[in-house]
């Protein structure tokens, strides 16, 4: 799979003509469209359900990246897949059982990523990051758009980079929150592969050219 990916996330885009984003995104060079799937529990807001999955499902031609900031993740992701995700990515912060949560959303034909909240260090994955598809670091809090990024995710990209290679890892790593086209370019250098804008896309005068800058 190739690498600098740019996922527009959904949690920004305008819920009333929902369609017309994605078909938006559709067109541009997005590679992935992002569904941020929030419970009110582990995070302090309410997102996506699986009637908004079945809008994506029904009109997103693009690689689906579900990104589940929920409790027991476990008991809904079979619902997700059947509902078009590819991949689908859960916290270590919130799975209790992470081994067997990766597998079984591996084992139902998607790919799997683990998500780390931004206090949350690196070398807590040292026992998975050779199962996981993807590892998306959080530049924010989770849990609302719009935030400051967190300088020292360029740390944490380094010690993700320096974990899967010593591991002999495939993943990829992403990056979501206060991701734009003034940091996009040195998170990309820093060693992210996949980077999640929401906002920066969104409120854009041109969403399409603002995916196409946050590329070179």
């Amino acid at each position: 799979m190739k690498t600098k990916l740019i996922a527009p996330s959904l949690l920004a885009a305008d819920f009333g003509n929902l369609q017309r984003d994605i078909e938006m995104l559709n067109h541009s060079q997005a590679d992935w469209i992002h569904v941020d799937v929030m419970d009110g529990r582990f995070v302090p807001n309410i997102s996506f359900g699986f009637p908004m999955m079945k809008t994506v499902q029904q009109h997103a031609t693009k690689f689906v990246d579900v990104h589940l900031m929920i409790v027991e993740p476990e008991k809904y992701v079979e619902e997700f897949i059947k509902q078009g995700a590819d991949l689908v990515s859960v916290h270590y912060e919130a799975c209790t059982h992470l081994h067997r949560t990766i597998h079984q959303i591996q084992d139902l034909g998607a790919k799997a990523g683990v998500v780390l909240n931004p206090s949350t260090p690196v070398l807590m994955l040292e026992d998975i990051i050779a199962d996981v598809d993807l590892v998306l670091l959080m530049s924010v809090n989770p849990g609302f758009g719009g935030q400051k990024f967190i300088e020292n995710t360029y740390k944490k990209i380094a010690e993700t980079k320096d974990l899967i290679l010593s591991n002999n890892s495939t993943a990829l790593i992403e990056v979501d929150g206060g991701v734009n086209i003034d940091n996009a370019a040195r998170l990309f250098e820093a060693g992210a592969d996949v980077l999640v804008a929401g906002n920066a896309v969104f409120s854009a005068e041109s969403p399409e050219r603002t995916i196409e800058l946050m590329k070179i």
